[in-house]
């Protein structure tokens, strides 16, 4: 079988030979250095970890031990309930308990300096929700190491993903290699020209559209995780740091959204749609247009009202590592690669936008081209230096 030249240079980059078959022994020392490192801990803070049972467990004790070399008070690791849930159990009971136990968890991590959400831990389990309750409060910051849910990967049209080697090797090198410093630099100089003009976004198959974000918070994923930082945070997301670093968001003003967003393939309540156009008016879907599947793009946007209908945020990849490959290409990690764009729709609230609702429909184009006044930042899914 023919390895892709990428791949076989992710391979042997970790000095794994491309013909091997075992699973890819990931560093989990050098992980957890990297982790605590961006957390920037001051001697004392106390630090808790949330993990999911089976998943990335081999990371935990370095972590705790790199988490007291720094000074800091290792406060363990929660387990969140594993999932999925077996089958039978009364769905209803587990929302209840869930609710009791964020409360209770509420109160025992009030003190929380700092909290680690590894692989498999999310919102809606309690002790997560308890969490981002402290973080809206301004207490506290967390660390989003997520590596492989909620498809961090995102396959595109008539391209398969690559193996899980090959994804595990490409985020180990974004995280423990990536300079986190020179791309928040580069953030830097992107959201001061946010803040003086037009945004235009068009991509060649029809997407045009543009806004302005005025005094929105920009958030610039810039890897710094430390205490002063997240201080100084205007949103909920200005606290969740994510490892690897590389995306800067923004909720543009709702009022001020206007055009089209053309997309490829995709997928629409659970069904393929073609040749989909959103025509969006003040911030809101007006029109639906698709060669195939377009009812059930309406069905999707019908379903959750304003929410769906909403224009939710900008972001922009800025992570040269996370870049999408040339060869047998896929986007890595979010979009959060350089050059990836991303048009979202629905509740923007995290982001210091007005919409509310729960909805949220991430979409990611990597042949984009962002202009801001005359300066043309991206072009063509690739990420200008400036």
């Amino acid at each position: 079988m023919k390895v892709p030249k990428a791949s076989i240079a992710l391979l042997a980059a970790l000095a794994l030979p491309a013909g091997a078959q075992t699973q890819l022994t990931l560093d989990f020392p050098a992980l957890a250095q990297r982790i605590v490192k961006q957390l920037d801990l001051k001697p004392g803070e106390k630090v808790i970890a949330l993990a999911h049972p089976g998943l990335f467990e081999a990371i935990v004790p370095h972590l705790r031990y790199e988490i007291m070399k720094a000074g800091g008070v290792d406060l363990g690791v929660i387990d969140v309930l594993a999932e999925p849930l077996p089958a039978g159990w009364d769905l209803s009971l587990i929302r209840k308990a869930n609710q009791a136990s964020r409360e209770a968890y509420r109160t025992l991590l009030r003190s929380v300096d700092a909290a680690v959400m590894l692989p498999g831990a999310i919102p809606s389990h309690p002790a997560y929700a308890a969490l981002q309750d402290a973080l809206r409060e301004g207490r506290g910051r967390t660390v989003h190491f997520h590596w492989n849910e909620s498809g961090s990967a995102t396959a595109l049209p008539g391209q398969p993903l690559p193996s899980r080697t090959v994804i595990d090797a490409l985020y180990q090198r974004a995280v423990l290699t990536s300079d986190c410093a020179a791309i928040g630099a580069a953030q830097a100089k992107f959201e001061a020209a946010l803040r003086s003009g037009e945004v235009r976004v068009t991509t060649p198959a029809g997407t045009d559209i543009r806004f302005r974000v005025g005094a929105r918070p920009v958030n610039k994923q810039d890897g710094d995780a430390s205490g002063a930082r997240t201080a100084k945070g205007v949103t909920l997301i200005d606290r969740e740091i994510e490892l690897p670093c590389g995306a800067i968001r923004v909720a543009p003003l709702e009022e001020t959204v206007a055009g089209t967003i053309a997309f490829p393939l995709s997928q629409w309540n659970q069904r393929p749609v073609e040749g989909l156009k959103l025509r969006v008016e003040k911030g809101k879907v007006a029109a639906v247009q698709a060669t195939s599947g377009q009812d059930a793009a309406e069905a999707e946007i019908a379903h959750f009202g304003e929410t769906s209908r909403s224009f939710r945020e900008l972001a922009v990849g800025f992570n040269p590592l996370l870049a999408v490959p040339e060869e047998s290409p896929w986007i890595p990690y979010y979009g959060y690669g350089a050059g990836v764009v991303r048009l979202s729709l629905g509740d923007n609230g995290e982001l210091g936008g007005a919409v509310a609702g729960g909805y949220s429909r991430v979409n990611l184009f990597t042949d984009a081209t962002v202009r801001i006044g005359e300066t043309v930042f991206v072009e063509k899914g690739k990420l200008l230096a400036r």
